[in-house]
């Protein structure tokens, strides 16, 4: 990229935090011409044009393309209210190559099906952009690796839409776990019941909508005829194209299990579910999942349920602490510890309540870092986000191979070469292939 300057000004001054409450304090900014940085978005329904729109409001960010192969789509997030600012200003694709290849974009947005990410990132870093990306980062341990040797060989910065990373209060109570104040921690809790969550019911076979790339949607992925059950957001439930509430969800949560207890890669891994919930819905992955990951010093559960929202603590997702002395519970909306009944450490906090914008303060991050040129700033890197998603995808292969499996640290591989064979790597089709 030519505009290297203006990438390593920060239009932030007086802003170091990436915790930031919100964007109003930046909003009477002037921006210089070469502080602009020019966006283009790949898929843009759901959290990609979420994430678009909370990307626009950094001051000095432009959208300048789209790409989406659904044009209904993009007709309608364009037409939009939200959208009309940018109607005439953008250009639009269909193939996110040729969108690559527009000069003046210095940041790609990719907000597709999981199944894409691991290709469009890399291929995106290849053309010198800078990237934010949806999580999990890949769709299988194998892209996650080649996620982080892409980001690595091209240095581009590489931001990952866990969002909560920028959000205060889980920080605030990672603070509090590691003071020790829990004592000894033994088991870590990380629950997800979503009740309003349910895969489409089952549907026949059928022609794409009108304005739709069939063939471009799939990508990599096996050649299957349409069928609507497995489309837009429902991709969530069919393995070839994600892994279900244990990556939608679990790379969010799980996140924060690792973090507060500093943790590598379990040392074994054991999924049990399935299709308990919605046995005639359309759906490959299991609607109630636990997970048991060993590590050396403690147990982590993985407990999740679709169409239950009354889940641990009266909450429908968290991630809880269990120490001698008392248990933090953390989830989106605050933090809190309850004390161990038994324990003479007088350790209860009160419901700390979370009033931050995490998502705005990601894309604040995300700009702050690519303006200063530090992705050491970066609040999710892509190294850090696919350790998360690696342990995620572990619980889901556990459960697919229903088999315990163990993890070897120093080969960086499941010790069953079987498994290392059929679920490290998903096989790419139709003419794709992941860089090596």
């Amino acid at each position: 990229m030519q505009r290297k300057e203006f990438l390593k000004k920060s239009a932030l001054a007086g802003a170091g935090s990436m915790f930031l409450p919100s964007l109003t304090g930046f909003s009477s900014q002037k921006i210089s011409a070469s502080d602009q940085i020019n966006i283009g978005a790949i898929g843009i329904n759901g959290m990609g044009w979420g994430n678009t729109l909370k990307a626009v409001q950094v001051p000095g960010v432009n959208l300048v393309a789209v790409c989406d192969v659904d044009e209904n789509v993009i007709n309608r997030k364009l037409n939009s209210k939200q959208g009309a600012a940018f109607k005439d200003k953008v250009r639009i694709y269909k193939d996110y190559r040729k969108m690559l290849e527009q000069k003046d974009i210095d940041v790609v947005y990719i907000g597709t099906p999981d199944h894409w990410h691991a290709l469009m990132m890399i291929d995106a870093v290849a053309a010198g952009k800078h990237v934010y990306v949806e999580k999990p980062v890949g769709n299988s341990i194998g892209e996650c690796e080649a996620m982080i040797a892409a980001q690595k060989k091209y240095g581009r910065i590489v931001q990952v839409g866990q969002w909560q990373r920028s959000s205060l209060h889980f920080k605030e109570a990672m603070a509090f776990v590691h003071s020790g104040k829990l004592g000894p921690i033994r088991t870590v809790k990380v629950f997800c019941y979503q009740g309003w969550m349910r895969p489409a019911g089952k549907v026949a076979d059928s022609n794409p909508p009108k304005g739709v790339d069939y063939d471009a949607w799939l990508g990599p992925a096996p050649k299957v005829p349409f069928n609507s059950s497995r489309y837009h957001f429902h991709f969530r439930w069919f393995w070839d194209y994600a892994g279900g509430l244990m990556t939608d969800w679990g790379v969010h949560l799980l996140d924060y299990a690792l973090i507060g207890m500093k943790a590598s890669l379990p040392k074994s891994i054991v999924g049990l579910g399935g299709q308990f919930a919605y046995p005639n819905l359309s759906q490959e992955t299991p609607d109630t999942l636990t997970t048991l990951y060993e590590f050396d010093k403690f147990n982590l559960v993985w407990d999740s349920a679709m169409g239950i929202d009354n889940g641990s603590y009266g909450r429908d997702h968290g991630i809880s602490f269990i120490g001698n002395y008392g248990t933090l519970i953390l989830d989106r909306n605050g933090w809190e510890v309850i004390e161990e009944k038994r324990s003479s450490k007088k350790v209860l906090v009160p419901l700390q309540e979370g009033k931050d914008d995490g998502p705005a303060a990601h894309h604040v991050n995300f700009m702050q870092a690519i303006r200063e040129n530090k992705p050491e700033i970066l609040a999710c890197n892509v190294a850090e986000a696919a350790h998360v998603a690696k342990v995620a995808q572990m619980g889901n292969i556990s459960f697919k191979s229903n088999q315990k499996l163990t993890w070897d640290a120093a080969k960086n591989q499941f010790t069953d070469s079987s498994i290392n064979e059929s679920h490290l790597m998903k096989a790419y089709h139709n003419g794709y292939k992941l860089p090596s």
